[in-house]
């Protein structure tokens, strides 16, 4: 069994089957032998966006989606915030940061498209 951490925007994208999500990315997270997981920080970030405009989705229908699909919780801990906040600022956002961090202390690889993950020490997989 193999542990993936999404993206924020590799989330919006599988729940909006959005073009942009490469078929061996949907092929990955739709297989049942992985386990994947979402960081509050994600529904967090998203929720930011909602509120400046950028995204439109209703509470409730994000939660039943991300359940609905099989995601697993991953709980943001104090380790995984001494340690997002230490790391090398390479990435500003604060989110981003947060889930490299919650991949290393968890040993996920991070299924992303942000080229800026690429100056950590993270499995990634590349979408």
């Amino acid at each position: 069994m193999k542990l993936f951490l999404l993206d924020t925007h590799i989330l919006l994208w599988w729940l909006c089957n959005s073009s942009r999500l490469h078929p061996k990315i949907r092929k990955l997270i739709a297989n049942p032998d992985n386990e994947i997981y979402i960081s509050p920080a994600s529904v967090w970030e998203a929720s930011i966006k909602r509120e400046l405009g950028r995204l439109e989705f209703d509470d409730e229908e994000l939660l039943t989606a991300i359940e609905s699909g099989g995601f697993l919780e991953v709980a943001v801990t104090i380790r995984h915030g001494l340690i997002a906040g230490s790391l090398p600022r390479h990435h500003e956002d604060p989110f981003d940061r947060m889930l490299i961090a919650q991949a290393q202390v968890e040993n996920f690889s991070i299924i992303t498209h942000d080229a800026k993950f690429k100056y950590y020490e993270v499995p990634i997989i590349w979408a």
